[in-house]
C-alpha cells in the first residue's frame, strides 16, 4: 500500500484516509460534546437556582452521549492505528533491507512515531482546535473584548514558537543521528563507548528538555495574563450572573488547556519534519 510512496504524514492520511476520517468523525463528535459541557454546567446552575430542572437533564444527556462516544472511538483507533504500523514498519523493512541493522532500528522506531502523531497529537489538535473555537465564539458571545483577548493570546503563541522552531529541528536531528548507532555500539559490548553514547544521549535529551521549559514557561505567562484579564473583565465591566461568570472562567481556562495544544503540535512537526527526510534519504543536516 505504500510501495513507491514518500513515508510522510501526507502519504499516511491518502492511502489510510476511509480509516483515519472515521476516527476524526468520532473525535470531532466527542469534542463538541466536551466543549458544550461548561456551557450547560452554567445553565444548570442558573436553572436549579431558579427551580428549573430541565437544563439539568440536558447536562445529563450530553454527559451520557460523550461517554459512549469515546469508548467506541477508543476501541476502534487502537485496531486502526495498529495496522497502519504494521504497513509501516513492513514498508521501512522493505525499502531499508541494505541500511546497518542500528540504522534500520532506529528509523523503524522514528516511522512509528508518524503513526501516532496520527493516533494522538493530530486528534489532540483537532479536538483542542475545535475546543479553541467554541471557547471564543462563547466568549464573544459575552463580550467581543474576551474574544480579542484570546485571539492575541493565540497569536503570541505562533510568534513565540517561530523562535524555537530551528532549534527544535537541529536538537532532533542530533538526537535522531545518535540514536542510529545505538545498536552498532551496543553490539560492541564496551564499557567505554556505551557510557559515551548514553552521555551524547543525555546531553541532546537535557537540551531538548531545556528548550521546552523555556518556551512553555513564555507560554504560560500569555497563558495565565488572559485569564486573569478576563477575570477582572467579567467581574469589572459586566453585568452577569453567577453561572455566566462560571461559564466565562471555565472556557477562558479551557482556551488555556486547548492553547497549550499548539506548541505541542508544532514541537511535533518539527521532529516529524527532520524524521520524514530521514526515513525518505534526505540531507538532515540543513534546516528545513
Amino acid at each position: 500500500m505504500l510501495t513507491g510512496r514518500d513515508l510522510t504524514i501526507a502519504t499516511l492520511l491518502r492511502v489510510f484516509r476511509a480509516r483515519i476520517a472515521l476516527t476524526w468523525a468520532m473525535i470531532l463528535a466527542e469534542t463538541a460534546l466536551t466543549a458544550l459541557i461548561p456551557l450547560f454546567i452554567g445553565f444548570a446552575i442558573d436553572g436549579m437556582l431558579a427551580g428549573a430542572m430541565r437544563e439539568f437533564w440536558t447536562l445529563g444527556g450530553i454527559m451520557t452521549a460523550l461517554i459512549v462516544v469515546a469508548v467506541i472511538r477508543r476501541v476502534y483507533d487502537t485496531r486502526a492505528y495498529a495496522s497502519i504500523r504494521v504497513e509501516m514498519g513492513r514498508e521501512q523493512a522493505a525499502r531499508s533491507a541494505a541500511l546497518p541493522v542500528s540504522t534500520l532500528n532506529a528509523r523503524l522506531g522514528m516511522g512509528r512515531e508518524l503513526v501516532d502523531f496520527l493516533e494522538h497529537t493530530l486528534p489532540e489538535s483537532m479536538a483542542a482546535a475545535v475546543q479553541l473555537t467554541i471557547a471564543v465564539l462563547v466568549l464573544y458571545a459575552f463580550s467581543p473584548v474576551l474574544a480579542f483577548a484570546g485571539g492575541m493570546a493565540a497569536l503570541a503563541i505562533v510568534l513565540i514558537y517561530a523562535l524555537f522552531h530551528r532549534r527544535f529541528y537541529r536538537i532532533n536531528a542530533a538526537l535522531n543521528q545518535q540514536t542510529e548507532k545505538q545498536v552498532s555500539i551496543l553490539e560492541q559490548r564496551k564499557n567505554r563507548p556505551t557510557l559515551a553514547h548514553l552521555m551524547h544521549l543525555r546531553r541532546h535529551e537535557v537540551r531538548l528538555s531545556d528548550t521546552e521549559a523555556v518556551l512553555y514557561g513564555a507560554i504560560f505567562v500569555v497563558l495565565l495574563g488572559l485569564v486573569l484579564f478576563n477575570l477582572w473583565y467579567a467581574t469589572s465591566e459586566l453585568e452577569i450572573t453567577v453561572g455566566t461568570i462560571f461559564s466565562i472562567i471555565s472556557y477562558s481556562w479551557e482556551f488555556v488547556e486547548s492553547a497549550l495544544a499548539l506548541p505541542v503540535t508544532l514541537q511535533s512537526l518539527s521532529r516529524l519534519a527532520e524524521i520524514t527526510r530521514r526515513l525518505n534519504g534526505v540531507d538532515t543536516t540543513a534546516d528545513p
